[in-house]
């Protein structure tokens, strides 16, 4: 069954996301904007998510994520608009620190999913599992009401496989909405459940749905997880080629082969030669003598752009007004430099206009601006014009 509805992929409005300022800008690696957040406070976000009965989409983003986004614009779109990104895979870790600003900590979907569920019994939540082959999906059943004797599963459906386009949408969502519950694990494999996610989350009308891969397999014991010493040294890839080396061989090669040469040119062309400090309560240690400096001008606000865009800049508070307007004009005439934080600095003042309805227009960018966002594949959000005359007009009208 074709599938119609007013949240397709490509929608202009996108839902508040109240926690964004508790957090760090994201980092940006190759497109894809990675929140900075431990688990603890992905799981506190979680419960608001919740508490508030509005839809949200989460993605738990890997090395595959990155080397998918360099040739699917829909996938990289879906993940700018996602209301949280957590970092699943040591990889992604070490790029980070290549990059200045470390990530906090791996959040493997196949970790936060029995959290999420320990949460769940606790609470008294409602959980969902969508996908799956039905015979793991039975064994998955009995050994989640093993574990979690008092988890109250909402529905565990896995639907005839099927191209998008002849899937029916309505009626899985129907199923779901009826089910009434909190959460909803969608385990079709990325880009599937990701593209599935941003179609139908809404109509699922649950208040948190993620994308889990084989989490499902995991759960049910017919794929066993790797070691702990081969998760924490990046290793876990090579574990699971040799549990599946038809269906992975392929796609990890692909990933390499991609996501290496990426790397390297965003390293060598986004690398600050400052690097983020982190104390030990997880509070940042910022530079004394930052090249930085904000202003703004009439309203809507215009927001002056520091030479020096970098995460000690992105991440400093004091440099960047708080003013709530729909329409953000950012002077970006005088930046020389944007590093990966500040790539993700930009890409939350965009999400924030759009959060309102509005826009997020660039204003005489730099060569140096535009060629970094031409890099991340992320000018797109942006609405770019020479003057302040001309960004008016687009407000204006």
């Amino acid at each position: 069954m074709a599938h119609s509805n007013n949240h397709a992929l490509g929608r202009d409005a996108v839902p508040m996301r109240p926690w964004a300022d508790r957090l760090p800008p994201p980092i940006v690696i190759m497109g894809v904007p990675l929140d900075q957040l431990n688990i603890s406070q992905a799981l506190e976000i979680i419960g608001e998510m919740i508490a508030s009965r509005t839809p949200h989409l989460l993605a738990t983003a890997n090395v595959d994520f990155l080397a998918q986004v360099q040739s699917d614009d829909i996938l990289r779109r879906i993940l700018v608009d996602a209301d949280l990104i957590v970092c699943d895979g040591t990889p992604l870790i070490w790029m980070s620190r290549l990059l200045g600003d470390p990530l906090p900590e791996r959040i493997a979907g196949s970790d936060l999913v029995p959290l999420l569920l320990d949460f769940a019994q606790k609470k008294g939540h409602r959980v969902f599992f969508l996908g799956g082959r039905d015979e793991v999906v039975a064994v998955a059943e009995e050994k989640i009401r093993e574990r979690w004797p008092d988890l109250q599963i909402a529905g565990m459906y896995s639907p005839p496989f099927a191209p998008m386009d002849r899937m029916d949408h309505a009626g899985i969502c129907r199923r779901i909405r009826e089910a009434n519950a909190d959460m909803l694990f969608v385990s079709f494999g990325c880009p599937k459940q990701e593209k599935w996610l941003a179609m139908n989350y809404r109509d699922a009308g649950v208040p948190v749905a993620i994308g889990v891969g084989a989490t499902i397999d995991f759960l049910a014991g017919t794929v066993k997880r790797a070691p702990v010493w081969m998760r924490k040294t990046g290793l876990e890839w090579l574990y699971r080629v040799a549990q599946e080396p038809k269906r992975l061989a392929h796609r990890y090669w692909t990933d390499f082969r991609v996501v290496g040469p990426g790397l390297i040119r965003q390293f060598l062309k986004m690398r600050s030669g400052k690097q983020v400090s982190v104390r030990r309560d997880g509070s940042v240690l910022l530079e004394d003598g930052i090249s930085a400096s904000t202003g703004r001008l009439s309203s809507p606000p215009v927001i002056i752009l520091p030479a020096h865009l970098d995460a000690l800049a992105a991440r400093d508070a004091s440099l960047w007004p708080v003013e709530q307007n729909p329409t953000l004009i950012l002077d970006a005439s005088r930046t020389t430099f944007l590093d990966s934080t500040g790539t993700g600095k930009l890409v939350r003042f965009a999400r924030t206009s759009r959060e309102q309805g509005g826009k997020c227009i660039l204003m005489n960018a730099s060569p140096a601006v535009l060629s970094a966002l031409d890099l991340m594949k992320l000018r797109d959000l942006f609405t770019e014009v020479a003057t302040y005359d001309e960004a008016i007009d687009i407000v204006t009208t």
